[in-house]
């Protein structure tokens, strides 16, 4: 069993940054695969960035070149670094851990993105 919690959201003005975190409990959270997905209101849930257990990592599209995932396994934390937000950015963050076939998901957390 994993358990995630999520923090650092909030308001960022259009074009500012701000940084996920997302804390895990658990001994062997350096094998997990580990995401951020987002949900928009309307929306459907959509998979932001992904690390894997070796540090590779993939983004979608909409965030390639402003957004940054990693990984500190000796914390047991996933960040996300968001540049250059826009209003598009605004959502419910999640972060989960898999392993194995299971997927562990955080509470959420909450971007807006406005002026």
């Amino acid at each position: 069993q994993v358990q995630l919690v999520e923090s650092g959201g909030g308001l960022v003005q259009p074009g500012g940054s701000l940084r996920l975190s997302c804390a895990a409990s658990g001994s062997i959270f350096s094998s997990y695969v580990l995401h951020w997905y987002r949900q928009a209101p309307g929306n459907r849930r959509e998979l932001v960035a992904l690390i894997t257990s070796d540090g590779s990592t993939n983004y979608t599209a909409s965030v390639k070149g402003r957004f940054t995932i990693s990984r500190d396994n000796a914390k047991n934390t996933v960040y996300l670094q968001m540049n250059s937000r826009k209003p598009e950015d605004t959502a419910v963050y999640y972060c989960t851990a898999g392993r194995l076939g299971v997927n562990y998901w955080g509470q959420g957390t909450q971007v807006t993105v406005s002026s």
